[in-house]
């Protein structure tokens, strides 16, 4: 119940930021880090707020040292940084990413968004996604949720960006219904 408090006055202070009234499902939280495993490698998470995300990525095998947690907000950030004192939590924003270090060298094998992508304008959602698609493998995915009736990736930005996003699954179980997109490298187009 704190938890979802703490939240609510989060959406409060800043709702376009936060852009939910309550954190993730269980539900959510499940979909989104269904294809996620130890096996997957460094993770990077952007806007993990209270950590429903975090939560099921560690019950799914991610170590903490294999995650990296980037929130913008000073309040969810500090709580991260206290409750997942292994993981390498960084306050900043999210179009940032490309700038930091955040494995010692190693790539992410996936990236897990609970960034409102809806709310942004395109320059701020191509920032995001080039930043964490050069901190990842090449077969490395891009999870992102949305509350929305498509993905919350424009087609024009996926294609400039060299992306393909696909459904992957939905929840009536979360408030409000949310689906989930994994978003990766298109494969390159061979001639015959």
């Amino acid at each position: 119940m704190t938890e979802a408090l703490g939240f609510f006055q989060a959406w409060l202070k800043s709702p376009l930021r936060v852009a939910a009234i309550a954190p993730s499902g269980r539900a959510l939280s499940s979909l989104i880090t269904s294809e996620i495993s130890h096996d997957t490698g460094p993770v990077i998470e952007l806007g993990p707020g209270s950590g429903s995300f975090t939560r099921a990525l560690i019950a799914g095998g991610v170590r903490q040292e294999d995650l990296a947690l980037i929130e913008f907000g000073s309040e969810f950030a500090a709580a991260l940084h206290f409750r997942y004192p292994q993981a390498r939590t960084l306050w900043m924003d999210a179009t940032r990413l490309r700038t930091v270090d955040l494995f010692d060298g190693r790539l992410a094998g996936a990236v897990v968004s609970g960034l409102p992508l809806l709310s942004m304008p395109p320059r701020k959602i191509i920032a995001i996604l080039a930043g964490a698609f050069r901190k990842m493998r090449v077969d490395g995915a891009f999870y992102q949720f949305t509350y929305g009736p498509s993905c919350p990736v424009p087609r024009r930005l996926l294609d400039r960006l060299g992306l393909e996003a696909e459904r992957i699954g939905g929840t009536l179980a979360n408030i409000p219904p949310a689906a989930v997109y994994r978003l990766r490298r298109r494969a390159p187009e061979t001639g015959l």
